[in-house]
């Protein structure tokens, strides 16, 4: 993520990850019915858990004996229990949380021993299915993936990749494999880890051989990739995408380029099958008013700015296949909630403005609140109608580059944004379609 700079103690508070990069405060699975989270109540954390696919979302607390201590995660599991993390100097135990009359019922899993100093230990992210779950331990030379639940003898041994990784992204629906971001050398690449096959490890993601290229999440129904590269402007850390099994290079809009503002996409619209270019995708922008939502599909050149809830817990949410948004949130008044937006993906007034901008507000931010914010709403006349990209002479950074040369590609019929600025002309990225592994997943 462009959000990876932050770098937190392994004992930080809770919703940190064990590898020192920030964590999501509410983990949700992959199908949506269940969440997790630390609550907070007298001073004290405890972890809570949420419905979501009942008709009203509710959440029971799952306290235990004593309050959780810094460095403790949770994770829903399919089956309404919580997998919870407890970091104890180096060794980290595992358990199933569930409600057990008043109380909390807790089935111990067994614990993980890391003797080398400075390896620490996360969970990745919910897998598919939800009967599992992983973690990696992360070392000065190695990193181990863990099965913590769902084995037949507790915390079980998968796979050792050399070098330290970073990231999770899950790019099937049965959670065979796992890519992460492998730091090695001196250049951080993705790479994809088969668990069906011990542990076999593939490159994924090399778009220049001096790059820094990460993968931020995956659709495995559409192909769809969001990364993050430095490949167009070294020193730049840039979001863009690409398509699994492809024979396109990389595309990095000019849209999603915030050097003075983290972006960070945290959901894509699943069952596009075919059409990546249609997948919504939900980003978290940090700001120095607060965090909102971005909205963007591949198939368009900007974002569409929407507030946020009210206690929205940032990072967390997911889209339905049929087009919503839904957005986990807990304030004094609704202490579970979670809110819904449809997409307004109508052309506003505000569409020709460089860049994909939205219309700055009176303070001249475009943040929420401003006028970039109410024209989010879809009012307009002009509708994208297909991918957008710019034609011979009006080439973008969102253009593949061949060869030196950034060639046009078809245009959107009728109404098309404007072309972007001439960007600089960067080395041909590598297509994302000779991956060994991208075969298996190909839409």
């Amino acid at each position: 993520m462009t959000a990876l700079a932050i770098e937190p103690p392994s004992t930080g508070g809770p919703g940190e990850d064990g590898d020192g990069t920030a964590g999501t405060v509410c983990a949700i699975t992959a199908d949506g019915a269940y969440a997790a989270r630390l609550a907070r109540a007298g001073g004290c954390w405890f972890p809570e858990r949420w419905t979501l696919d009942g008709p009203e979302p509710y959440s029971v607390p799952l306290p235990g004996n004593q309050p959780e201590e810094p460095g403790t995660q949770v994770q829903p599991m399919a089956d309404g229990r919580v997998l919870i993390h407890r970091p104890v100097e180096r060794r980290h135990c595992f358990s199933l949380l569930y409600p057990a009359g008043p109380g909390t019922g807790e089935l111990p899993l067994g614990s993980v021993e890391c003797p080398e100093p400075g390896t620490r230990m996360r969970l990745l992210p919910p897998a598919p299915g939800g009967s599992r779950a992983y973690a990696l331990a992360v070392g000065p030379r190695s990193t181990a993936v863990w099965l913590v639940a769902g084995g037949a003898f507790g915390p079980e041994h998968l796979a050792e990749v050399p070098g330290r990784c970073s990231g999770g992204v899950w790019l099937d629906r049965t959670g065979r494999l796992l890519a992460l971001d492998r730091e090695l050398e001196g250049r951080t690449k993705t790479v994809v880890v088969d668990l069906g096959r011990g542990g076999e490890v593939s490159p994924l993601l090399q778009i220049t051989a001096d790059s820094d290229d990460r993968l931020l999440l995956a659709d495995p129904d559409s192909g769809l990739l969001l990364i993050s590269s430095d490949a167009p402007h070294p020193g730049e850390e840039r979001l863009g995408w690409g398509i699994l099994g492809s024979t396109l290079p990389a595309r990095f809009p000019e849209c999603l380029r915030a050097p003075d503002r983290p972006v960070t996409p945290f959901a894509i619209q699943p069952g596009q099958v075919l059409t990546p270019e249609n997948c919504a995708v939900a980003l978290r922008v940090d700001g120095p008013a607060g965090d909102w939502i971005a909205l963007w599909r591949p198939g368009e050149r900007r974002l569409r700015h929407v507030p946020a809830p009210a206690g929205w817990l940032a990072g967390a949410g997911l889209w339905t296949p049929d087009g919503v948004l839904r957005l986990p949130y807990a304030t004094d008044e609704v202490p579970c909630g979670v809110a819904e937006l449809v997409a307004p993906w109508r052309e506003p007034a505000d569409a020709g403005l460089p860049g994909g901008a939205a219309a700055p507000g009176p303070g001249g931010t475009g943040e929420p609140g401003g006028v970039g914010a109410g024209e989010a709403e879809g009012t307009g006349a002009g509708e994208t109608r297909g991918p957008v990209a710019g034609g011979p002479g009006g080439a973008g950074p969102e253009d593949p580059v061949r060869d030196g040369t950034a060639p046009g590609v078809r245009e959107a019929a009728a109404e098309a944004a404007e072309p972007e600025p001439p960007g600089p002309v960067v080395a041909r990225p590598v297509p994302l379609q000779q991956a060994p592994l991208g075969r298996l997943v190909t839409k």
